[in-house]
């Protein structure tokens, strides 16, 4: 993704649980978010709708980075 090169904020997310046993709509949103294995990081644009995903799922994702 090419976060970076748009000049805005970034925000870097690790997944850190498993989709495992949840509700649908969560794994949907893991991927969402780009990440869909245990450990995968992605860095994403700070925008309101992604940091409401990262709400959804925080028990499943750590912010490891704000730039």
């Amino acid at each position: 993704m090419s976060a970076k090169k748009s000049g805005g904020k970034t925000v870097t997310v690790q997944q850190i649980g498993s989709p495992l046993r949840r509700e649908p709509s969560q794994r949907q949103t893991l991927i969402g978010l780009g990440l869909n294995k245990m450990r995968r990081m992605r860095t994403l644009e700070d925008t309101p709708a992604v940091r409401g995903m990262i709400n959804k799922v925080a028990h499943l994702v750590r912010v490891v980075d704000e730039a």
